[in-house]
Formats: C-alpha cells, structure tokens, sequence
C-alpha cells in the first residue's frame, strides 16, 4: 500500500488518489511510466512526479522518518509491510503521575523476541535499543507512551514512522480501550492477568517500590508482555481491512488462458 499511495502529494488528497487508482495507476511506477495517462489537472501532475521521485528515493534508502513526515496521519499504517522487518511494538507504564520520572516499565517487542525496562534496573537501555527500528507501532501512543518516553528521554525524538492503533481500529469500527478490543476479536489473556487494567498496573508497581514484592512486580511485567505482544495480533487484524476501507481496488487474478 505505502508505493501505491499518492495522497501525500502537495495539493493532492484522498479523492484525487482514488480517481488514479480508478484509472489502474497502482503504484508510483505506474505513474511515473505513464503520465500522460493521470486523471489530474496540469498543476497537480507537476506537484505528483516530484514528490513520487522523492519517495521512491527514500523507500530506496529505507527511510521510515521521511514518511512519517510526510504521510498524512491517517495513511501511516501504509508502511506497515514495507518497514515491517524493523518494527517495534511498544507500550509503558506509570506510576499514575505525568512528569519524567513516571515511566516504570518499558516493553519492547520485536515480533519474535520481547525485551522489558524496568524503571531503578535496567529503563535507560532502552534508549539504544530503540534507535535500531524503523517502525514503531503502539495503541494510543500519539497521546500517551511516545509523550511520555519524550519527557523521560530528551535525547529521543522517536521519529520512526508509528503506527497508532487506536484511531486505526477505531475507523474499522473497534472503539474503546485496548482489552475491550482484544475481547470483542477473541484475543485472550490468561492467568492472573486476566482483567488487569492500567489502574491495577499502577499499584502492582507500588507494591513493588514499597515493598520489594517480587510477586507483584512479576505480574506487572506479564500485563506489560501481553499488552505489546497483542499489538501484533491486532496489527495483522486491522492491516487488510484498512486496506480494503481505503478503497484501494481488488487486485484480480489473472484470467487462466485457453491452450
């Protein structure tokens, strides 16, 4: 999806991009191949080739920040299979409060291994650790864990191309907090963590700070692991049916051919 959007254009938007691919223009190739062919005014053919060429060359050079600074919001997940190699899910948790220093869990999964900070251990190695990726994907992380992780690390600009579930979901009508998501598509969480919300991951760490309850700090990170490993599930959930809301044409298999 992300070579074949063309929405990013300067004076282009989501009408002008449908009306190219009504017209079988798919992907900047086809674009740049046959110009003569684009349903679009003079003008906006000028504004088109350039900004193609320019995303051509930073798809080549595997640049995921050139599209988060240029992609409308609401097409990010477009990226999601071309920077998928390099993808961070992401969530934290706090202490309930909202300065720096609230951040106590980090986890980071990377589709196949899962790594946790943990606030007084080991919190400030995820600022390496997250520099390796080119894509971040998170639930409601516009507004919470990327501001957050923003206070805590200045030295971070975290920006990777990111994905926000939450008004991803929501245009495919799944609206509502991050388990009850889970709940209405049959992700499970089993084990004591069954039920756990935000408020009780705030006084698991509690318990952990003033007591050294190693029981407690446990589940906390068990609630942590499941929040960013289901990011993948739902990910693959809402991918294909994004791109079926976007409008983007069935491609049909070829017609078998007589002998």
């Amino acid at each position: 999806m992300l070579t074949a959007t063309f929405c990013h254009a300067q004076g282009l938007g989501l009408a002008s991009e449908q009306r190219l691919w009504d017209a079988g223009i798919l992907s900047w190739e086809d674009a740049l191949q046959t110009p003569s062919r684009l349903p679009l005014s003079e003008s906006k053919k000028q504004l088109l080739v350039p900004a193609l060429k320019d995303s051509q060359a930073a798809l080549e050079r595997q640049d995921s920040r050139w599209f988060q600074k240029n992609l409308p919001g609401a097409t990010l997940w477009r990226g999601a299979k071309v920077f998928g190699e390099s993808i961070a899910y992401v969530d934290i948790e706090t202490d309930g409060g909202y300065d720096a220093d609230s951040v106590t869990v980090i986890g980071l999964f990377d589709g196949f291994e899962t790594r946790l900070y943990v606030k007084g251990q080991n919190l400030e190695d995820f600022v390496t650790a997250i520099k390796d990726y080119k894509l971040l994907v998170t639930f409601f992380g516009t507004s919470f864990d990327l501001p957050f992780l923003r206070r805590r690390f200045p030295e971070l600009a975290l920006d990777q191309l990111h994905i926000d579930l939450c008004p991803a979901l929501r245009r495919l009508g799944q609206t509502g907090g991050l388990k009850a998501i889970e709940q209405r598509l049959g992700v499970r969480r089993v084990g004591d963590i069954e039920g756990m919300s935000g408020m009780d991951a705030v006084y698991l760490w509690a318990l952990w700070e003033r007591r050294r309850d190693e029981a407690a700090l446990e589940r906390l990170l068990a609630y942590n692991r499941a929040d960013i490993e289901n990011l993948k599930l739902l990910l693959e959930w809402a991918y294909p049916r994004l791109v079926a809301d976007s409008g983007f044409p069935a491609l049909l298999p070829p017609a078998p051919s007589s002998q």
